[in-house]
């Protein structure tokens, strides 16, 4: 069974840094692409950040120059480095991924979260 299990998230000031990690772990034949998202409270699912197979990346107009998505093909592990953190970048914050496994191909999977408050 696929999981993803997403880590490094708390309560920093603004300004400060943090570094997101989800690994996926399981019975796992390819990885296409792999996404950040967040939730605030009282608002909807956003995407964030971007990263397919080959490395090339998107990001919200949000966190552009602010935020670095990454990955290691080699661990199946996502990565968002988030620099400049502002109270509004305050959400829970999901990985997001297609791969495929013995369930089937491209499949989308979801983990639980990692919480990112921003506060003084």
């Amino acid at each position: 069974q696929v999981q993803l299990v997403e880590s490094g998230g708390g309560l920093v000031q603004p300004g400060g840094s943090l570094r997101l990690s989800c690994v996926a772990s399981g019975t796992i034949f390819r990885v296409d692409d792999m996404a950040w998202y967040r939730q605030a409270p009282g608002k909807e699912r956003e995407s964030v950040a971007t990263i397919a197979s080959g490395g090339i990346t998107s990001y919200a107009a949000s966190v552009k120059g602010r935020f670095t998505i990454s990955r290691d093909n080699t661990k199946n592990t996502l990565y968002l480095q988030m620099n400049s953190l502002k109270p509004e970048d305050t959400a829970v914050y999901y990985c997001n991924t297609e791969l495929w496994s013995p369930i089937g191909r491209g499949m989308q999977y979801w983990g639980k979260g990692t919480l990112v408050t921003v506060s003084s």
